[in-house]
């Protein structure tokens, strides 16, 4: 790395800390019922309006299973809703290229993608989906999708922070008011700001230009600017056209490089912020943000490292080693830029992306992939990173107890068998998706077929689809042909499991804690704030979170790496 990558990295976590504390104050006005935001004068009126439209009594609250069968019930219509779109789009206004109607299996992984918050593309945008598409049936699920993880991370602090009670808050008031007062009012200004740096926004026909060769060269034209911006602040990650991030559309500048970056991560290191707040120990969200920055930190470094050292292989056939690795990476961006977006991407269940993970090192490929395996818990997607980050909290916390041979206690609540299985039942989920699906697609015909690579590297690409599906995370590896049947099918169920079979435990934790009656701190009692308690949250995240995974790390990118100190592929 050179002084001026470790001043931007100095920079953009400078910037993070100081966005924190405000993004934190901001949320805790928007995700109370009887809030009050300086956009009140504006706003209200429309949040009343939609209450009254709706047949929402806002004062009312639900227990845990209304308000998930709320949240699964709003899923549902809304997955089916662009499901329909999909299917017709052909029919539907704003094409202006005449774009033909999604397969139905393709239309299925496309609706349950943006519906879970993947972002998953099998496609590419730009010769897939018309405006009309790309504008009601996938940026509305940028939003509600972006609000849904919001509103579970809200509900499971209440839960926390309440005692003897059976209500978390009302799901629809979470929703609308996430909408209309935090991700509405961001995008707009972020949106006017990525315009300014040379993002397109229009409903213009594509562009046919003459090339120096003489040869016809078609620009994608259509409403980028707002989609990027929703992309980014609600960690979805889907591009507007196949390139994502590496192109110059969607991310002109460096200047809107360094923002989209920080715009990823700023809701959810607000809602640690949050959690503080919320719990009345803000040392508590300190420590929680302090865990995340020690992995992230860590991540970095790593992929930044062996990106700059570069491929041996390279180095035998000629070329500089100074370069280091650029296959796959924007000349823009350089290779900081790509190591630092690819961590921050997949450590938040963003997605997006500026160069091609699949063109990494195997060691700098590792790092996203285990990012993700580690839940995305690293400041993670906007609410799903803080919820899952809180599951790792209790375990740390029951961990803590057993070590000293007392009843684990969490902010003054005991957890006892109930809580712990649910955290399990939390992670367990995540790892037979990413395994179970890995493994039988690289016993199947159909997902072998897929491949564009031979031996470990191969393997890889299938293991990371399948951990980012899971993972809700929605970037790939970028070689494997995942628009058949088969591989749509299997990662839209993916998906599905990831985000839904673990938020029904999570919520199931929620109620249980808000249930118990908080005790007052003890002599034995565990602190959860300090450098003990982020060093066991770490060590808990890294222990329990990837240890599942490094039989199959071993298989992917581990063994591709010694392969490549030898000068083979495989």
């Amino acid at each position: 790395m050179h002084s001026t990558d470790w001043l931007q990295f100095a920079l953009y976590l400078g910037i993070l800390a100081l966005i924190t504390k405000p993004m934190g104050l901001y949320l805790m006005q928007v995700l109370d019922a009887n809030g009050r935001t300086w956009l009140d004068p504006v706003l209200r009126p429309l949040e009343k309006v939609t209450y009254k439209l709706l047949g929402i009594d806002p004062q009312r609250e639900q227990g845990w299973k209304q308000y998930t069968f709320a949240m699964l019930t709003f899923s549902l219509v809304g997955a089916v809703f662009t499901y329909v779109i999909l299917r017709f789009q052909d029919v539907l206004p704003w094409n202006p290229q005449g774009l033909p109607a999604l397969s139905h299996h393709l239309a299925f992984n496309t609706a349950v993608s943006f519906t879970t918050n993947t972002n998953w593309q099998s496609y590419g945008g730009e010769a897939t989906m018309s405006y009309f598409s790309q504008m009601v049936g996938l940026t509305f699920h940028n939003f509600v999708s972006a609000a849904t993880g919001i509103a579970i991370a809200a509900a499971l602090v209440r839960g926390i922070a309440r005692s003897s009670v059976s209500t978390l808050g009302n799901f629809w008031v979470d929703l609308v008011r996430t909408t209309c007062y935090l991700l509405l009012p961001l995008c707009a200004v972020f949106a006017i700001f990525l315009v300014s740096q040379g993002m397109i926004q229009n409903f213009d026909a594509y562009t046919k230009a003459a090339t120096l060769e003489g040869t016809e060269q078609v620009i994608a034209q259509g409403p980028m600017a707002f989609q990027v911006a929703i992309k980014m602040l609600g960690t979805n990650g889907g591009g507007f056209v196949n390139a994502n991030a590496a192109h110059p559309f969607e991310n002109p500048t460096p200047l809107s490089n360094f923002v989209q970056m920080l715009s990823i991560f700023a809701i959810g290191s607000g809602l640690t912020y949050y959690l503080g707040r919320m719990v009345k120990n803000q040392a508590h969200g300190w420590a929680v943000w302090a865990a995340m920055m020690v992995l992230f930190v860590g991540g970095v470094l790593v992929c930044a490292h062996f990106e700059s050292v570069g491929n041996p292989i390279h180095r035998q056939l000629g070329l500089a080693a100074a370069d280091g690795n650029m296959e796959g990476k924007e000349v823009r961006f350089g290779i900081f830029n790509s190591a630092l977006f690819a961590t921050i991407t997949t450590s938040a269940s963003c997605g997006a992306v500026n160069s091609m993970h699949d063109s990494f090192t195997p060691i700098g490929g590792l790092v996203p992939l285990f990012m993700i395996e580690l839940g995305e818990v690293v400041i993670g997607g906007v609410g799903a990173g803080l919820y899952g980050m809180l599951v790792f909290v209790v375990l740390a916390v029951f961990i803590a107890g057993l070590m000293v041979g007392r009843t684990p206690e969490y902010l003054g609540k005991k957890i006892q068998a109930r809580e712990v299985k649910l955290a399990m039942l939390t992670l367990l989920v995540l790892t037979l998706s990413i395994l179970g699906f890995t493994a039988w697609a690289s016993v199947s015909a159909w997902g072998v077929a897929g491949l564009n690579n031979n031996g470990p590297h191969g393997f890889s690409e299938m293991l990371y689809a399948y951990s980012s599906a899971t993972g809700n995370n929605g970037s790939a590896f970028a070689g494997l042909t995942a628009n058949t049947p088969w591989y749509n099918t299997t990662l839209g169920l993916a998906m599905l499991i990831g985000r839904f079979l673990m938020i029904v435990p999570i919520m199931a934790l929620a109620g249980s804690l808000a249930g118990k009656q908080a005790v007052p701190p003890s002599a034995g009692t565990f602190p959860v704030n300090g450098t003990t308690f982020v060093i066991l949250l770490i060590g808990t995240v890294l222990l329990v979170g990837a240890l599942n995974f490094l039989p199959a790390l071993a298989l992917g990118p581990i063994v591709e790496h010694f392969l490549m100190g030898q000068g083979k592929l495989f």
